[in-house]
């Protein structure tokens, strides 16, 4: 299906990838604790919604 140079590019592609953002993350990490402080309540809020709107629906349509 794929060829070995195409295997080869996309694990290597992966790997710089993951790299490169580690550092990018890593170099911009005060910057995130600073603006984007209370980020992690909102992901949970909307995680917890959800969780709620599939729940809801399992209930009504059983």
């Amino acid at each position: 299906m794929f060829s070995t140079g195409q295997l080869i590019f996309a694990a290597f592609f992966v790997i710089v990838f993951t790299v490169v953002m580690i550092y990018a993350y890593r170099k911009d990490l005060q910057l995130h604790k600073r603006y984007y402080k209370g980020s992690l309540r909102v992901l949970a809020v909307f995680i917890l919604f959800i969780i709620t709107i599939v729940v809801i629906k399992k209930f009504i349509v059983s």
